[in-house]
């Protein structure tokens, strides 16, 4: 049931620029630990189109990307083994500011968050896809970070959503590209996860101020 639920929430998802002023969204304020900060949300905008890159990233590193958000920061480390063109992606989408006052649009207690739009919409993407077909045997457990995808596009298909699982299990089938894990900050991917509704929306703005990219 969860599996048709995701395909149904984010059917109109294409495969998925810029920053913005803290000042505005008052993500500046640090919440204690577990809590989210009460906040505005930031502005919807356009994020134009760009292209995927071009290259990989460099072979013997490790990469990751910080979420500082009004719920405190995690970390997550990316899997370029497992998913070499949607590590590019996000790793070149962060860096050019993509996920900079951006908001957790969909948040399922115990199921998922999801972010990565900022048209706000669930709709808004990039303008390019890659493509990372998962493995047959793969599971997607607390602290999984993978792509969010139409229900018609093919296994592996990603753009900018991303989605954090929260459940133990989420009992998805091994179509969404899995990028990486929760490597710091469970407990605040777990904090924004209890905030939706029954309708699947957040029940306040929880905005990731910036995304900062890492190379070990």
């Amino acid at each position: 049931m969860r599996a048709v639920l995701l395909a149904l929430a984010i059917l109109a998802f294409a495969a998925g620029c810029g920053g913005g002023d803290d000042e505005a969204t008052g993500t500046t304020a640090t919440p204690a630990e577990g809590e989210c900060a009460s906040v505005d949300a930031p502005e919807p905008r356009d994020p134009g189109s760009s292209e995927a890159p071009s290259a990989p990233l460099e072979d013997g590193k490790t990469y990751a990307l910080t979420f500082d958000t009004s719920c405190g920061s995690f970390t997550v480390t990316l899997d370029t083994e497992l998913a070499p063109n949607t590590a590019a992606s996000l790793v070149a989408l962060a860096e050019a500011g993509y996920f900079d006052d951006t908001i957790f649009h969909r948040v399922v207690p115990d199921f998922v968050i999801q972010g990565g739009d900022p048209t706000q919409s669930g709709s808004g993407g990039p303008g390019y896809s890659t493509v990372d077909v998962p493995p047959s045997d793969s599971g997607y457990t607390k602290g999984t970070v993978a792509m969010a995808k139409s229900g018609v596009e093919a296994p592996g298909t990603a753009g900018s959503q991303f989605f954090v699982v929260t459940a133990d299990d989420a009992g998805l089938p091994p179509e969404y590209a899995i990028v990486g894990e929760i490597t710091d900050g469970l407990e605040v991917v777990e904090a924004i996860g209890i905030l939706g509704d029954a309708a699947e929306q957040p029940t306040q703005p929880l905005v990731i101020a910036r995304v900062t990219v890492t190379e070990s």
